[in-house]
Formats: C-alpha cells, structure tokens, sequence
C-alpha cells in the first residue's frame, strides 16, 4: 500500500494526514518531499497524523527523525498525532518518544504551537 498524504491547514499548522506505510523508497521520499516543500513555503509549525498508518520501518523513522530535525533549523517545529500502536511501541522501544511531541487530538496538539506571550 503507498502512502498517501493529505494536506490541511489549522490556524498556522500544517496538518500532514497520512495513510498506508512509510517504507524505504517512494514512501519516505515523498514524506521528505513534502515537509521539505512545506518548510520552503513557509510553513514552520508542522503536525504529522500517523493514525492511518499500518507499518513504518527503520527508514520510515530515520525519515521522521530528519523532518523533525529540518523542521528545527528552520526555526519551526513537527509534532506527532495519533500514533497507532504498533508505531507508539517502536517510538517508546527506540527511545524517539523523548524527541517528539506526541498528541492524541488536534485542538490540543495545533494549540502547542501557539508561542507563549512575553
């Protein structure tokens, strides 16, 4: 099954809804293509819902671990949403459950991106 990504937008966050795998090849090259082109037109605050996703394999987390970490540099950040079982066991297992922020529901995951006031 290929992996399909629909884009939303929610108040200033892209959400990138995802379905199918995220597996070496075509897969993990078109998530990087995505968040590489979100991150170009601006958009800095960028939500990944995994919700629909049936299997990730390593390449699939080094690809979220690398969109996280572009995500940073240009000054923004990516956050996780619905994290099926199977993939929250591998987050906790590899220990990338301390890297990312994880969210069960958008209200509360879109409003973690609004910056505190100063």
């Amino acid at each position: 099954m290929p992996l399909y990504i629909v884009e939303k937008q929610f108040n200033g966050v892209l959400l990138l809804d995802l379905r199918g795998r995220i597996t070496l090849g075509e897969e993990t090259e078109a998530l990087r293509t995505k968040v590489k082109q979100a991150l170009e037109a601006g958009n800095a605050h960028i939500l990944i819902d995994l919700g629909e996703i049936t299997y990730i394999d390593s390449s699939g987390l080094s690809t979220l671990v690398s969109s996280y970490t572009s995500a940073r540099k240009a000054g923004g950040n990516l956050k996780l949403l619905h994290l099926p079982r199977g993939v929250n066991q591998l987050l906790q297992i590899t220990r990338l459950s301390t890297v990312f922020e994880i969210y069960n529901d958008v209200e509360t995951a879109c409003h973690s991106f609004e910056l505190p006031a100063s």
